[in-house]
């Protein structure tokens, strides 16, 4: 209610029990100068606070007098937990994604166009709105600084200090519907949540029921649900109208849709939707390869400690294909290269995400269950001079592999088979009969 009748160009929000020191604001200001990309968070004390100690008129003075550092024992008062998460983060310059959990109000400032752009406080969150703010705000491309040139008492211990269970309790499930990355909801793993930790974006076009089944699935049943599937296809082909059911042209398209429209997780559309900027992550890749029940959280986890704002992951015998490289692209790192370059798409997008946050690659040897023809082919040339007794087991892995393949390609073909025949009705009949001539 404040920011909106306010007019400035920088929003400080403050709490009722802060004592600011004289140069507080000033402080916190000349950041916004440099960026209007950065939140900053300003320097804060706890203290026992008794009213009838100090009168107003004399605290006034005191901070017009640059004193306010007096007014408190320093060496009583409680530091705040986000001065050691600063500390130990090397003052946030290596805290990467987790950055944002520092803002937990009492102090902090922002730019009005960045406020604005992530959607400014949940009036529906009492208690934790701080931190869902805060999520957004990173995920909005944010550089969060701590601001330690000068400080400020807090008037009071915090609720948090004073009923950490209570409300801890209370912000949990608030907190963790909206934020991905909030601790409480990492120890439930196996919930779906209101905003996911992943977008993935599967091109299912011109792809049979098998191979989209195969890839959705074991994204679906792996072990991070925690995901919305886009299918990109060309569903308004789709039609109630007179057809062959075994033979119709978009037969496969028909299936996958009534084999995933069930999954609330699933969505289709016939182009990529656009970029939810409250979700973390937005995978982008092609239906078919069969990926490992972990697929995602290695995905993630790579992207993680490699800082990257993109990694991109050749599936074996793909290597050199720019459809056969997992795209994963981290939301914050897109959101800040727009923010810097809004012009910018496609290649030159990459190369300011690459400038800024940094570009990762990684074999996605480990998130497919199997390998490629080709890469089957290295494995077994390396298999003739390394391993010249392969266990029974391996043996019956990659017979498994060799059979998967080998019904997809017939399933294909079968495919193209239905596509031809309904396109050139009465074609095979004539090169039947010039052949026999």
């Amino acid at each position: 209610t404040g920011v909106g009748v306010s007019s400035g160009q920088v929003v400080l929000r403050l709490d009722a029990d802060m004592l600011v020191y004289r140069e507080h604001v000033e402080s916190q200001m000349r950041w916004h100068h440099q960026a209007d990309y950065t939140v900053v968070m300003g320097h804060k004390l706890f203290v026992d606070f008794d009213p009838s100690a100090l009168v107003p008129e004399y605290v006034y003075e005191e901070v017009a007098a640059g004193r306010a550092d007096r007014l408190f024992d320093r060496d009583s008062a409680d530091p705040h937990w986000v001065e050691r998460f600063i500390a130990r983060t090397d003052r946030l310059r290596s805290a990467g994604h987790e950055g944002f959990k520092v803002y937990v109000g009492a102090t902090g400032s922002l730019h009005r166009s960045l406020f604005d752009a992530a959607g400014g406080m949940a009036p529906e969150l009492v208690l934790g709105g701080d931190s869902e703010f805060g999520h957004r705000l990173a995920q909005r491309g944010a550089v969060f600084v701590p601001d330690e040139d000068t400080s400020s008492w807090h008037l009071g211990r915090s609720q948090m200090q004073e009923q950490r269970n209570a409300g801890t309790r209370y912000r949990s499930p608030y907190v963790s519907n909206r934020v991905p990355d909030f601790h409480l909801r990492r120890k439930r793993p196996d919930r779906q949540w209101e905003v996911p930790l992943v977008d993935v974006v599967l091109d299912v076009a011109e792809r049979t029921l098998e191979e989209v089944d195969t890839t959705a699935s074991a994204l679906l049943g792996g072990s991070t649900p925690d995901l919305r599937l886009w299918m990109v296809g060309s569903w308004s082909r789709l039609h109630d109208g007179r057809r062959s059911p075994l033979q119709e042209e978009s037969l496969d398209l028909r299936l996958i849709h009534e084999t995933f429209r069930g999954d609330p997780r699933v969505r289709f559309v016939e182009e990529p939707p656009e970029t939810d900027p409250r979700v973390p992550f937005r995978l982008y890749m092609e239906a078919g390869p069969p990926t490992s029940s972990d697929a995602l959280a290695e995905l993630i986890r790579a992207c993680d400690s490699s800082g990257a704002g993109l990694l991109c992951a050749p599936l074996p015998g793909a290597l050199r294909a720019k459809e056969g490289v997992l795209r994963l692209e981290r939301v914050a790192a897109f959101e800040r290269a727009r923010h810097l370059a809004p012009e910018a798409e496609g290649e030159k997008l990459d190369r300011l995400v690459e400038e800024v946050y940094g570009i990762h690659w990684t074999p996605a040897t480990d998130i497919v269950v199997a390998s490629g023809p080709e890469e089957a082919e290295l494995e077994g040339v390396k298999g003739s001079s390394e391993e010249p007794e392969e266990s029974v087991e391996r043996l019956r892995a990659r017979l498994e592999q060799a059979t998967v393949r080998g019904d997809r390609m017939r399933r294909r073909a079968e495919r193209a088979e239905r596509k031809l025949r309904w396109f050139t009705p009465g074609l095979t009949r004539r090169i039947l009969r010039r052949i026999a001539r």
